[in-house]
């Protein structure tokens, strides 16, 4: 029997015009709905958030919503049917559903190309004036700088090569801020840039490093390189002198790194502990609210994004400029399609034109990488009944109200200096785009979500609403506003109040939910690696390698008598998995939580880690993507993993189900591992009860571990070198490599190793001339023997995060310049035998090699030995000097 459902139970119609209504709750087949007089039934189960028809729509009729177009029908589509194009399909296929879905779909993206109407263009005016005057407790700065809604002391690594120590160094000095109430932390600044090539995104790096440390919020920063990566200090503050950056405003002091990582820190908490009580003593003021700057920021969003949260941020938005404040909306990607209404109100006519340059550049950008900015919505957003970008587009701009105007248009990270409304050009990845608003000086952070995303800026308080009752109920303790309330009958006029008047309590001082939880994390506009699209048909065709083992030479390779090591015969690691950037920071903080509990530890679990990272959302498909996942895979499979959970945040591109399905096509198993979902199961405290359960439910079943003695043919060995290396070094590489291959073991070196270059290596090992990968990027060596993985990268934590994924069991680091950032869980021994190296690195070298070359092998496979045995730990991962970080290719970029 059928179910009857009045329209307004249901439904939602966003503006009278509309010919598609949006569902509020699952609508089963068979449903009837009663509306305006008409009665129709749901041909197909309509998911909450996704739309059918109230008209009835002829072929080519533009579907509507907002009544702007979407889409175009491919067929009839009547009163009730169900609304769905081929991209959704393929998205809810790959999900796991009780109920079937349609055969084929009935509308295809397509909306008619924006074109402004520059004969007709009027000037809009500015919003009113408010007559009223409203403050906040805030920190006064520089005039240059503003005033702040925090007082935090930054630690700033300027590139990712100090990004582990930034994190380590504020760590280590936790324990201080008890002492000094007046300093509202000491955060690390990690991100992923600046330590590879000369990057193409250099000058929004460096604009973006500028902002960070002239924030407002900002107390005092030190500012971390070693002095030789492509991006220095040096470079950052002529830049910020260059450009008349405030810097002698902000407490701040350049450090260089040199000598070994514990001296280093050592160095570091000095310069801080001297800061503190400079810092403790700056006090809060009554300040103009003129002085907020806010972002307006969405991510996890759904269908009723549109609806209620972001026209919330909108009526925010309007409030705050007519008291002088200023708002910034980002997301260049996530307007394409939303142009008729972004510019339906404009400063000038420069400004629209420079809004439609930056679009038409990104589309460009993406173009060059064989991706498509159109392709923005994610699996989650797909789910939630974002069909394509225009349907989330049209939604995100409601950030901005009908009434206000559009006053200017800026570059990523680029200064904010007039009160108004402000858009600057960003990728849709929220924590990108979040970095750059930021650096443009924005001291608060709105975050609307369908989802319930979690994210939080380190040094920036991030308030998150959320669009529905029900997900505020799933979520209330990570979520700071119900705008759900709109659609419960509240009116926007009186949420907005409320919302207000939160907002100045959050900026006077209250924590936001966000900072309660206290995790956080940062990503800048990562670098693209293509400034045309001259090599895009190369890098589509280039050959992917077989997997296959290199055939070497090895005659004359000696055996080592005697040698034998004592192994499990399976892993230790209790790994925890995150799908994408959202879910890493919970992910650090489960495993963290397993640590310190004990569970299965010392045995069958040495310890539990989590591998956090900044992909699985927000950024391009194909190549990128497929490399992504076979990496994921590589890690799942890898052989020093006991258990395996996958973490989805719950919206992003790479959920669970999608990493079940690559599995599936794989030919890995998907059911031995463990699946949660901060999202779907409840927020932060439930999913880390459901984690922890999931791991006690297999421990309490698994069979015990199994010591076995093996020799040679048990190693398997990754080689990277930091540069080139001496003939002696690459002699006895060569002989090392000769020897485990030939007993059976496994040696992958990477593709861009000097050690290839070296000659004493090379011509001992083959004759060829060249000699191409066997395996791809992170992918996993099913045959012993000799690998040479490809590597799309120069960045050393992407090389290692690779080589680790293949299933090498013990990374051999050889060190011409300065140690290397070590892995979360595959053991990377320092190895130099430089005497220079040796001298300003000793402390963090694990061999340091001098004497007789032949005692060389010896002294490294003992040592390999001692580590496999647990009887060693590498000293910079003992220090805490540890990073990862995924490549994404040639031909990956941010969306």
């Amino acid at each position: 029997m059928s179910i009857s459902y009045l329209f307004d139970e249901v439904a939602r119609l966003p503006l009278p015009g509309d010919n598609v209504a949006v569902a509020t709750r699952n609508l089963e087949a068979g449903a009837t709905i009663i509306y305006q007089g008409q009665t129709f039934t749901i041909d197909y189960t309509v998911l909450e958030g996704h739309r059918f028809a109230v008209k009835a729509i002829s072929p080519g009729e533009p579907l509507l919503s907002w009544e702007l177009p979407f889409g175009v029908a491919l067929v009839t589509i009547e009163p009730g049917h169900y609304v769905i194009n081929q991209e959704v399909l393929e998205a809810l296929r790959v999900r796991t559903l009780a109920f079937a879905l349609p055969e084929k779909p009935n509308f295809v993206d397509e909306v008619p190309p924006y074109v402004l109407d520059e004969a007709h263009f009027q000037a809009a005016e500015a919003l009113p004036p408010s007559p009223d005057t409203r403050t906040f407790m805030g920190y006064r700065r520089s005039p240059e700088r503003g005033v702040g809604t925090r007082n935090t002391i930054v630690v700033l690594g300027t590139t990712s090569r100090t990004g582990s120590y930034v994190k380590q160094l504020a760590a280590r000095l936790q324990g201080e801020l008890k002492h000094y109430p007046q300093v509202d932390g000491i955060v690390p600044v990690a991100h992923t840039e600046g330590g590879a090539e000369q990057p193409n995104n250099l000058s929004l790096l460096l604009r973006t490093l500028a902002g960070f440390i002239v924030n407002p919020n900002v107390g005092a920063v030190l500012i971390v390189d070693f002095g030789t990566e492509p991006v220095t200090n040096q470079m950052v503050e002529s830049y910020m002198r260059e450009h008349n950056y405030p810097l002698s405003d902000v407490l701040h002091q350049f450090m260089s790194i040199q000598g070994s990582f514990e001296d280093q820190l050592r160095k570091g908490e000095a310069i801080v502990r001297d800061w503190l009580p400079t810092v403790n003593g700056m006090e809060r003021t009554p300040e103009s609210i003129r002085h907020l700057k806010i972002a307006l920021q969405c991510g996890g969003s759904d269908a009723f994004s549109g609806i209620s949260a972001n026209p919330l941020l909108g009526w925010m938005a309007k409030e705050l400029i007519r008291y002088g404040g200023a708002a910034n909306l980002a997301e260049t990607d996530e307007l394409i399609g939303a142009e008729p209404y972004v510019l339906q109100k404009v400063r000038d006519i420069e400004t629209a034109r420079k809004f439609l340059t930056l679009v038409e550049n990104f589309k460009d950008r993406a173009a060059w990488h064989g991706a498509n900015a159109e392709g923005n919505p994610s699996g989650g957003n797909k789910y939630r009944g974002l069909y394509n970008i225009y349907l989330k587009s049209i939604g995100a701009a409601r950030k901005k109200d009908p009434s206000s105007r559009l006053d200017y248009v800026i570059d990523y990270g680029e200064p904010m200096t007039e009160s108004g409304f402000y858009f600057m050009d960003s990728p849709g990845n929220d924590l990108e785009s979040i970095a750059g608003q930021v650096a443009s000086g924005c001291n608060l952070v709105f975050f609307t979500t369908g989802n319930g995303s979690i994210t939080n800026f380190p040094f920036v308080p991030t308030l998150k609403v959320v669009t529905t009752t029900r997900r505020f109920e799933l979520l209330a303790n990570d979520m700071d506003i119900n705008a759900g309330q709109y659609q419960d009958g509240m009116s926007m006029d009186e949420l907005g109040k409320q919302t207000f008047e939160l907002t100045l309590q959050v900026a006077s001082g209250q924590r936001s939910v966000g900072e309660k939880a206290g995790h956080a994390q940062v990503q800048i506009w990562r670098n693209w690696r293509q400034s045309d699209r001259s090599r895009l048909d190369e890098l589509l065709r280039a050959p992917q390698p077989q997997g296959e083992p290199i055939a070497i030479r090895l005659d004359g390779a000696v055996s080592a008598e005697g040698f034998s090591f004592t192994r499990r015969d399976k892993g230790s690691i209790g790994l925890i998995l995150p799908t994408s950037l959202c879910s890493g920071q919970v992910g650090n903080r489960i495993a963290q939580r397993l640590n310190s509990q004990g569970i299965g530890q010392p045995e069958p679990i040495s310890r539990y880690v989590a591998l956090a990272h900044t992909e699985g959302c927000g950024n391009s498909g194909g190549q990128s993507e497929q490399l992504y996942a076979r990496t994921m895979i590589g890690y799942v499979t890898h052989p020093l993993v006991k258990h395996c959970l996958l973490l989805e945040h719950g919206c992003e591109k790479t959920h669970n189900d999608f990493m079940r399905h690559q599995m599936e096509e794989m030919g890995v198993d998907p059911d031995r591992l463990g699946y949660a979902s901060i999202q779907l199961d409840g927020g932060i405290d439930k999913v880390t009860q459901k984690v922890e359960g999931w791991f006690a439910e297999q421990l309490s079943v698994a069979a015990p571990s199994v010591e076995q003695s093996v020799g040679l043919e048990g190693l398997q060995i990754g080689i990277v070198t930091d540069g080139s290396i001496s003939y002696e070094a690459g002699e006895q590489l060569a002989m090392l490599t000769q020897m485990i291959v030939a007993a059976g073991g496994t040696v992958v070196v990477a593709e861009n190793s000097g050690l290839l270059k070296t000659p004493a290596y090379r011509d001992r090992l083959w004759t060829a001339s060249s000699v191409h990968p066997s395996l791809a990027y992170g992918e996993h060596a099913r045959h012993s023997g000799f690998h040479i993985m490809e590597t799309p990268t120069e960045h050393g934590v992407e090389t290692v995060t690779g080589l680790a994924a293949t299933g090498v069991e013990l990374i051999i680091a050889w060190i011409g310049q300065q140690p290397m950032q070590t892995h979360p869980f595959v053991p990377m021994l320092q190895v130099a035998s430089e005497p220079v190296v040796q001298t300003a690195y000793g402390h963090d070298l694990d061999l340091s090699l001098t004497g007789d070359h032949s005692a060389w092998i010896e002294q490294i496979l003992e040592r390999c030995k001692q580590t496999l045995e647990q009887s060693y730990t590498p000293r910079l991962f003992a220090q805490g000097n540890v990073d990862f970080q995924f490549t994404r290719g040639y031909l990956g970029i941010s969306l």
